[in-house]
């Protein structure tokens, strides 16, 4: 992770030459990823399941939308969404969200320390449109509603506390979360068009029933300083949250959002950006615009959910595209990384790796169908980088 600091953040006192970008209040800015050879070479035909991989990888049905998983009679959820991996004794975990209105929810898959299916359950019951979330560094899902006046529920993988609904972390039409433990905040993208960036700031690190949502406030240019900035009202009603702090920076869509090593990244598909905010010195810029390749040609479009692998590399799912899952290198090279063939009317979601950081899940949200019934959720396994 270091590397992907010294390569992608931004340098204080550092000539901006040296990394491609322009200087700006002192911090030197990388430049956007460009297409370039990815690290696991190019794509091979597609395998029995429709997913084209680098050679050494391989993949497998996990779960599909209405049916047993695995041995359990557990039946699977329909539009499975966002995700993340738990570990669990020599095993782990891998939660999704379900993305329909009403009766939403989240399921879990648990695996033991060979990668077998063990069980099956719901952790999340009666809510409505579950996009995305984020993992807690407390070991529990952060389930998002994607509505008007949306809440964030805190669920348990572990499929034993009853899952609990966050008010105090805001009432709007919420994505994807993601949890930062040196600053103890939790950073939060808005699905929409003019959407806010934010943080809640828990009253204790830990304990999400109360604290201070913030929202992200800078210019509107795509590079600079920015502050934060007390909304002063939560509960979004009758004022939208999005609408209630002056300077408040406008988002395109925000969508998936991932923090590491003082850095969060999060992603916006109305114009198919990946941001960057460099927390140590409170700068942002873009990590990724697929306007600003050359040519035309951008190898990531339709930029939605998000996950980082220990190595330092962020994966980027497509909602549209190619439907890829797209890898950004701590050296700014953007690539496929696999591609879903003929499954056109859906969308990638939920990318997470296993605690090894040797398995990749994911769900392609309607699989061959076109309909919310027909999700599937798949494991990819290869020589990933750790």
């Amino acid at each position: 992770m270091e590397r992907r600091t010294f390569l992608r953040g931004a340098v204080i006192g550092s000539s901006a030459a040296a990394f491609g970008g322009t200087l700006m209040h002192g911090a030197a800015y990388a430049a956007p990823a460009q297409p370039g050879a990815g690290p696991y070479g190019a794509l091979g035909a597609a395998d029995a399941n429709g997913i084209m991989l680098p050679t050494g990888f391989s993949s497998r049905v996990i779960a599909r939308s209405g049916q047993n998983v695995g041995p359990t009679t557990y039946k699977w959820h329909s539009a499975p969404d966002g995700g993340a991996c738990f570990a669990d004794g020599s095993g782990w975990i891998y939660v999704s969200n379900s993305e329909i209105n009403p009766s939403g929810g989240a399921s879990a898959v648990k695996f033991n320390s060979s990668g077998t299916i063990t069980g099956a359950y719901r952790i999340l019951s009666g809510t409505r449109q579950n996009c995305a979330g984020g993992k807690t560094p407390w070991n529990t899902w952060l389930s998002c509603e994607e509505v008007s006046l949306g809440y964030v529920y805190e669920t348990d993988p572990y499929g034993v506390n009853t899952a609990v609904q966050r008010p105090a972390m805001g009432r709007f039409k919420h994505e994807a979360a993601a949890a930062d433990p040196v600053r103890q905040v939790i950073y939060l993208t808005e699905d929409e068009t003019s959407g806010c960036f934010y943080r809640f700031i828990p009253t204790t690190w830990g304990d999400l029933s109360s604290g201070t949502l913030q929202a992200m406030v800078a210019g509107t240019a795509t590079s600079g300083s920015f502050t934060w900035q007390n909304v002063p009202d939560p509960d979004g009603s009758p004022t939208t949250t999005r609408t209630q702090v002056s300077g408040s920076k406008k988002f395109n869509g925000g969508e998936g959002c991932h923090y590491a090593n003082d850095t969060v990244w999060f992603t916006t598909k109305g114009d198919n950006r990946v941001w960057q905010l460099n927390l140590a010195n409170s700068t942002y810029e873009l990590a990724y615009d697929d306007s600003l390749v050359p040519g035309g040609g951008a190898p990531l479009t339709g930029v939605d959910n998000v996950t980082g692998s220990s190595f330092g590399d962020l994966y980027v799912a497509e909602d549209g595209g190619n439907l890829e899952i797209c890898v950004i290198t701590p050296d700014d090279v953007v690539a496929p990384f696999l591609r879903v063939t003929g499954q056109s009317s859906s969308e990638i979601t939920g990318p997470a790796f296993s605690p090894a950081g040797n398995r990749l899940y994911f769900s392609s949200q309607r699989g061959t169908s076109g309909s919310s019934t027909g999700g599937i959720t798949y494991e990819v396994t290869g020589p990933f980088r750790v």
